[in-house]
């Protein structure tokens, strides 16, 4: 008889922990559809709107849509991490502290390959200054540039 009551394993309760902490920040956020679409009319013939920061029109595109798709996104990773978990295989194990386990979904060998492409997906991608091509770290890939900048 298979026992279907495994503990839960880290690495699996770190990355539903992630994705709630990105689940509840992106509900918290305000959306900026609404702003984003005054900023459209700013666009200047170089492609940006010059505010206090040279937004593309795809940067509008993005913040418009941005806490819909990942409040999408997030339920999504939730979803799998439910449907993806660990379960005992069953049978004889020469070690019966670590039994053998299976994803109870697709049935692969833990962790499965869904649930490793989700944890490497979610990794924290830590990174020292030393080694950050964008400046002063901005998630912006380097399109944020105060006015006056070059």
């Amino acid at each position: 008889m298979m026992n279907s009551e495994v503990p839960e394993d880290l690495q699996r309760r770190a990355l539903r922990e992630q994705l709630e902490i990105i689940q509840v920040r992106t509900m918290k956020a305000s959306s900026w559809r609404a702003a984003a679409e005054p900023l459209r009319a700013l666009v200047n013939r170089e492609g940006y709107v010059p505010v206090s920061a040279r937004l593309a029109a795809e940067d509008l595109d993005f913040l418009a849509e941005a806490r819909e798709e990942l409040l999408g996104f997030s339920e999504l990773g939730l979803r799998l991490l439910d449907l993806h978990q660990p379960r005992d295989a069953g049978g004889i194990s020469s070690d019966p502290a670590h039994p053998i386990l299976r994803c109870r979904s697709c049935m692969w060998r833990w962790p499965c390959p869904t649930f490793r492409a989700m944890a490497e997906a979610f990794a924290y991608r830590g990174r020292d200054a030393s080694d950050d091509p964008e400046p002063a770290g901005h998630p912006w890939r380097g399109r944020l540039q105060h006015q006056g900048e070059p």
